[in-house]
């Protein structure tokens, strides 16, 4: 990811949980609850978030894991969550957030397109928001993979372009609104031009899978479109 990019999350990371949860009405709270509902854990799990940022996927994972270690009888102290990003001003709020919660995170610093991690380590690895700001996506996605063992997941969460009725007032929102609120209330309304435009561009739905096949890692995709694909999940099984 660029040095440009990398300042600009540097800057909005005091307001960064704020302007989430104002600018999706707290909706990515539910999108993150699926993700992680649909990783279907039932047993000890080594678990990579990478682009964690304040950490909320990460955090999501860790009650998931406590939920299920009761449900099904597994040793909770065999699990391992790592949670990276390329922006170490997000740990300032990400680690503080995990440790209130007594969440066992680990957090480091990490470039989705170079991993320090070994192959087939992880049972699952996943990324919100963030692939869309990889400079190669391609590249991220398959380090995404490298690092998880056959059969384990890729979870990948990324904003997408929504059709029918809600289409124009989402366009609206995004193209006006956003840049309104990141200028009122973060104080840089270009990190919050920059971020929805991106989202607007970005391949989505059947797009983004070509990107996903194209690494030849995958035995079997799946994607599921979010809040009438606003926003999409994608699920990679390794091969």
């Amino acid at each position: 990811m660029s040095e440009q990019v990398r300042q600009m999350f540097a800057k909005v990371s005091p307001k960064y949980d704020l302007m989430n949860d104002i600018l999706s009405f707290g909706i990515h709270h539910l999108w993150r609850a699926i993700t992680v509902e649909r990783a279907n854990i039932i047993q000890p799990v080594k678990v990579l978030d990478c682009a964690t940022g304040t950490g909320d996927l990460a955090i999501a994972f860790s009650k998931e894991i406590t939920k299920k270690s009761i449900k099904y009888k597994f040793n909770i102290k065999e699990c391992e969550i790592i949670a990276t990003d390329f922006c170490p001003e997000m740990f300032l709020f990400a680690i503080p957030k995990a440790k209130d919660l007594l969440l066992p995170i680990r957090f480091e610093f990490a470039d989705v397109m170079n991993l320090q991690y070994p192959d087939k380590y992880f049972d699952i690895s996943s990324i919100s928001f963030g692939i869309r700001n990889v400079d190669d996506p391609q590249i991220g996605v398959a380090e995404l993979a490298r690092v998880v063992k056959s059969g384990g997941k890729v979870m990948i969460l990324e904003f997408g372009q929504p059709s029918g009725w809600i289409s124009k007032p989402y366009n609206f929102y995004s193209k006006k609104v956003m840049p309104f609120l990141g200028k009122l209330i973060a104080k840089n309304p270009s990190a919050y031009t920059y971020l929805p435009n991106t989202a607007a561009k970005f391949p989505s739905g059947e797009k983004f899978v070509e990107i996903m096949k194209s690494t030849k890692k995958f035995k079997s995709i799946e994607y599921y479109p979010l809040s009438f694909g606003i926003a999409y999940l994608y699920i990679g099984i390794v091969e």
